[in-house]
């Protein structure tokens, strides 16, 4: 006598996925990708301190930390402005901070200075518990609107 689990004369389905087109596919958009990666321009040259955009408007005096073109430091809060190291950045922001939490931290950077020294600034007052850097730059000269 036959086992009741088996039925005569069938074949059990086999349910395998075929992923033979599936690779297929990806190696081609794989070559694709290869091609097309090194075309993308990676390296633009750009002209950072001029920018067309619309002024803040805030009831708080910022604090405006200045870097000039031969990499000296200075902050200014409304009229007064002193020269300062770099590692004495971070304590005057947090005194500033801790008066008014709400005090706008402004960068201004020369266009000749290192892009390295205003990250190495920016870095120094997040440190310092400053949420939010803005940068300060000129209008494009020309009174031309780009973008």
């Amino acid at each position: 006598m036959s086992s009741p689990y088996r039925r005569k004369g069938r074949r059990k389905l086999a349910s395998e996925l075929n992923v033979v087109p599936f690779i297929d596919v990806m190696l081609v958009l794989l070559v694709i990708f290869m091609i097309t990666a090194p075309m993308i321009n990676q390296g633009v040259e750009v002209d950072l301190p001029q920018a067309t955009s619309e002024p803040i408007q805030d009831d708080n005096k910022p604090l405006i930390v200045t870097v000039d073109q031969d990499g000296n430091y200075y902050i200014s809060l409304g009229d007064r402005e002193q020269t300062v190291d770099l590692d004495n950045i971070a304590s005057q922001v947090k005194t500033v901070l801790s008066r008014n939490p709400d005090t706008p931290v402004m960068v201004r950077g020369d266009r000749n200075v290192s892009y390295g020294q205003v990250i190495s600034l920016m870095g120094t007052l997040q440190g310092a518990g400053v949420p939010n850097v803005g940068l300060i730059s000129d209008p494009p000269s020309g009174g031309q609107n780009q973008g």
